[in-house]
C-alpha cells in the first residue's frame, strides 16, 4: 500500500499525520475544519437566540428547584471550563451543589482554585473519592491493554458519579462545561467513547487484579434510568461568547484562579498523560486539536497556532519529576514502564465495546461497513 502524502490543513494545523481518514476540499479546507463549522451551526446560539435559550432553561432549572437547597449539580475540576460554568451559574441566580471528582491525581493548585471558586461564590462542595486501589489497578490495566485513552476511565467516573447523585438527590439538571468553542475539534483515532462501559470492564476484566465493587458504572441501565427520569444536561457555554483568554482573565481578577499552563493540567496524571504518554507511545500531541479549534472559533491566527507548537511540552526538570510521581503511585518501576511505553498500541475496538465514534463524526461514516467487518471478524458484537 502506497504511503499517503503529507498534506496540512491551509485553515487550522491538523494534517496527514494526525489522522490517515482526513480530507481535504479543493481549497485545502480539513474535514474536521468542516466538522466544526456543523457543529457551531447546530449547536452554538448567539443573539435574541441565545438569550432566551438561557432564559428558558434557568427557569426550568429553577422551577424544578423550587424548595430543594440545589436547583441543579455543577462537575468541579477547577479547569478553565468548569471554574467559568461555576461563575456563570451565581451570574444566573442558580443553586447547583458543585461537585468535586477525586482521582487521587489533583495538583495542589487544582485544590485551592476549587476551594477559592466555591468559597468566592458561595457554592456547597461535596467531594466525590473513589476509591484509589480500584482506580489504580484500572489505569493499571489500561497500560498494560496498550490502549490510548486512558483518560476514559476519568471521564467515564465523573458522569456516572453525578447521575449516582442525581439520583440519590433527585437533582434534575446537570451543567455541563463541555462547549464547541474550545474543544469542539478532537481526531477520532485519539479518544474512545467515554460512555463505554463494557470496554472498561473488559480490558480490566483481561489485565486487572483487583475486584471492582464500587467504581461508578454507566451502565445501559443506569443511562436507561436517567432518560426515563428525564433528567437533562445542561450545556450553558454553547449559548455564551465563549473566548478562552477573557475567560481566564476573569477567573483570575474574580476568584484567584491560577492557570495551569495547558489545557485539563489540573491533573497531574493528565498532564504527564498528555505532554508525554500520548506523544512518545501514540505519536499524538493534543495542543495540536486544542489550537485547531481556538483557531476554528475565532480566538487565534494560524500563524500563533504554529508558534505555540514550538514550544516544549516538559520542561525536563518538571518531567523527571512527574515521571517518578507517576511511577511510584501507579506502582510501576521504570524498566516496566519503558517496556509498555515501546510495545505496539493496540485498539480499544481489540476489545468488547458498547460503541464508536461515528455518531459524533459523520463524516467518517463511509467506513463504519470496515469497522463492522472488522469486529465480525474477531468475534464481537457491535452493540450500538
Amino acid at each position: 500500500m502506497n504511503k499517503r502524502i503529507y498534506q496540512q490543513c491551509n485553515k487550522c494545523i491538523l494534517d496527514t499525520n494526525d489522522d490517515t481518514n482526513i480530507t481535504f476540499d479543493e481549497n485545502g479546507i480539513c474535514s474536521y475544519c468542516h466538522y466544526y463549522d456543523d457543529v457551531e451551526k447546530k449547536y452554538i446560539l448567539t443573539g435574541d437566540d441565545a438569550t432566551k435559550k438561557i432564559e428558558e432553561k434557568v427557569k426550568d432549572i429553577k422551577t424544578a428547584g423550587t424548595g430543594k437547597p440545589y436547583n441543579c449539580l455543577l462537575g468541579l475540576s477547577g479547569g478553565v471550563d468548569s471554574s467559568y460554568l461555576a461563575y456563570l451559574a451565581k451570574q444566573l441566580g442558580l443553586t447547583p451543589l458543585c461537585v468535586h471528582f477525586d482521582n487521587g491525581w489533583n495538583s495542589e493548585m487544582a485544590v485551592k482554585n476549587i476551594q477559592h471558586i466555591v468559597n468566592k461564590l458561595g457554592f456547597d462542595l461535596s467531594t466525590y473519592v473513589i476509591n484509589w486501589e480500584e482506580f489504580r489497578d484500572l489505569q493499571r490495566a489500561y497500560f498494560k491493554a496498550g490502549v490510548i485513552d486512558i483518560e476514559a476511565l476519568t471521564d467515564h467516573a465523573i458522569y456516572a458519579s453525578l447521575m449516582k447523585i442525581a439520583f440519590e438527590h433527585n437533582i434534575k439538571f446537570i451543567l455541563s462545561g463541555t462547549n464547541i468553542a474550545t474543544e469542539g475539534i478532537l481526531p477520532v483515532h485519539w479518544v474512545h467513547k467515554k460512555s463505554d462501559y463494557l470496554n472498561i470492564i473488559d480490558i480490566h476484566a483481561k489485565h486487572g487484579t483487583v475486584k471492582l465493587k464500587s467504581f461508578p458504572l454507566n451502565t445501559r441501565k443506569v443511562k436507561k434510568k436517567f432518560n426515563k427520569k428525564k433528567f437533562e444536561i445542561v450545556e450553558f457555554l454553547n449559548w455564551i461568547p465563549y473566548n478562552k483568554a477573557a475567560v481566564k482573565k476573569i477567573l483570575i481578577e474574580e476568584l484567584e484562579w491560577k492557570d495551569y499552563g495547558g489545557k485539563h493540567y489540573e491533573s497531574t496524571f493528565t498532564k504527564f498523560y498528555q505532554a508525554y504518554i500520548l506523544p512518545v507511545k501514540f505519536g499524538v500531541d493534543k495542543r495540536k486539536a486544542h489550537l485547531s479549534t481556538l483557531i476554528c472559533s475565532g480566538q487565534m491566527s494560524r500563524e500563533e497556532a504554529l508558534k505555540e507548537m514550538e514550544m516544549p511540552l516538559y520542561d525536563e526538570k518538571d518531567l523527571q519529576i512527574d515521571k517518578t510521581y507517576v511511577l511510584k503511585k501507579l506502582g510501576f518501576t521504570e524498566e516496566e514502564f519503558d517496556v509498555m511505553m515501546k510495545q505496539k498500541p493496540r485498539s480499544h475496538l481489540d476489545y468488547e465495546t458498547e460503541g464508536t465514534l461515528f455518531n459524533y463524526y459523520p463524516f467518517l461514516k463511509p467506513i463504519k461497513p470496515l469497522w463492522e467487518k472488522y469486529k465480525k471478524l474477531r468475534g464481537r458484537q457491535t452493540l450500538s
